[in-house]
């Protein structure tokens, strides 16, 4: 009799914790929104429209989280304490970090469209002030690793929550493979968040203001990271396959 796991026999209803969880997603997603007002003039809509690239940008970063969520419910239908407590964990820290999301998105973006100087906020009594002052910098990028890690530090821990539990969810091996890729990858994310926050701290101990802006470039490393690990995935599921067809031929 063929092997069926869990994966292949998984639920398509959607469960409370998830459709909490979505919920939670939506209203971040609010939160992201350039102005919740319908513009009155065309100079209001012109600030909303070159806001849309930090808006597109940081709604994609979200969309990633939400993604690996709703892949983790889609593979394992887990519903026990352990993912609820986590899943509970991920989302009070999304709801944080969508706010050092939008504003370093809309720091970078008003920068590199307008230039270093037009970095500014202005305020209704008439007040204007640079968005962020250099001596600040580093705690920006101290803010938005801290919330990075914690984001995917939390998907490590439901990833790896569902590895200790392949046996009860009767995973075949190219599937246990799958879930040990998928903790490998939340923890390459860990990782550069980590090495940015240790980059901003040097940069700010040696009075560097270059070497706190390489805490930003650290993140352009990402790709390499889910390319090995994506690689190192493919090379082993292979050979769990070429294994299997092995072992599946005719004496």
């Amino acid at each position: 009799m063929p092997h069926t796991s869990r994966i292949a026999q998984h639920r398509r209803e959607v469960s409370r914790i998830e459709g909490f969880s979505d919920a939670v997603f939506a209203f971040a997603v609010t939160l992201l929104v350039v102005s919740l007002e319908v513009p009155r003039t065309f100079s209001e809509l012109w600030h909303a429209t070159r806001g849309f690239l930090a808006f597109a940008i940081s709604f994609a970063l979200l969309f990633q989280v939400w993604w690996r969520h709703h892949t983790y419910f889609r593979r394992y239908g887990l519903e026990d304490t352990m993912t609820k407590a986590l899943t509970g964990v991920l989302l009070f820290v999304v709801l944080f970090y969508v706010y050092p999301l939008k504003f370093l998105w809309t720091l970078l973006v008003v920068q590199l469209i307008d230039g270093p100087t037009a970095a500014v906020a202005r305020f209704p009594d008439g007040r204007v002030e640079p968005m962020i002052h250099d001596f600040d910098v580093w705690r920006l990028f101290i803010v938005y690793g801290l919330g990075g890690a914690a984001v995917f530090g939390v998907f490590v821990a439901l990833y790896s929550h569902a590895y200790r539990l392949r046996q009860e969810l009767a995973l075949n091996p190219i599937e246990v493979l799958e879930t040990w890729v998928s903790v490998l990858s939340n923890v390459g994310m860990v990782v550069v968040a980590l090495l940015s926050i240790s980059i901003a701290i040097v940069g700010h101990l040696i009075g560097s203001l270059g070497v706190v802006v390489c805490a930003g470039y650290i993140y352009s490393t990402i790709g390499l990271f889910q390319w090995a690990i994506g690689d190192y995935g493919g090379r082993k599921r292979r050979e769990l396959e070429e294994a299997s067809t092995t072992n599946t031929l005719p004496a």
